[in-house]
């Protein structure tokens, strides 16, 4: 569901609910990050690096474009990550540290894959935690920031 640009975001969720739709099964909205955090924590993904320690803040790092990075903020409880601070943009170039972590986002390691199996396992268990998912029309993608394209204004006056 995100985050991610306009148009991919847009495509990916038409193919999510033609796909439904055509099976008959509902849509399980899973935000990218949540699947990233999900597989940093889970040993059966085998990501680098030490697992995280049970109540530490975890950050997720995707690049946004256009110098950006969304980032977003978990805490492991019971070995899952529990999203506490919702994806935001911040600019690549900043040096304001990060609530929690003490550097800035540009310092902390960059995710720049997602697993498809952590995405299938976090909304797997979405729905055996009673989550029936949605109705593939009230599936919203999560966008950070506006889209490029404008209504236009009007048509122009051509005088003479």
């Amino acid at each position: 569901m995100g985050p991610g640009p306009f148009t991919g975001l847009r495509v990916g969720i038409a193919a999510a609910r033609a796909f439904a739709l055509g099976r008959g099964i509902p849509v399980v909205p899973v935000a990218s990050h949540d699947a990233a955090a999900r597989a940093h924590v889970d040993p059966a993904f085998a990501t680098a690096g030490a697992a995280p320690v049970e109540g530490e803040p975890i950050a997720i790092v995707t690049d946004a474009r256009r110098r950006e990075l969304a980032v977003s903020v978990y805490r492991v409880e019971n070995g899952i990550p529990v999203r506490i601070v919702d994806p935001h943009l911040v600019t690549r170039a900043s040096t304001e540290p990060l609530d929690l972590f003490g550097t800035p986002a540009a310092e902390l390691p960059e995710t720049t894959a997602i697993s498809a199996a952590a995405l299938a396992r976090v909304a797997g268990e979405r729905l055996a935690a009673g989550d029936a998912g949605a109705d593939a029309a009230d599936v919203e993608p999560l966008y950070l920031r506006a889209p490029d394209v404008t209504v236009p204004a009007g048509p122009k006056k051509v005088g003479t």
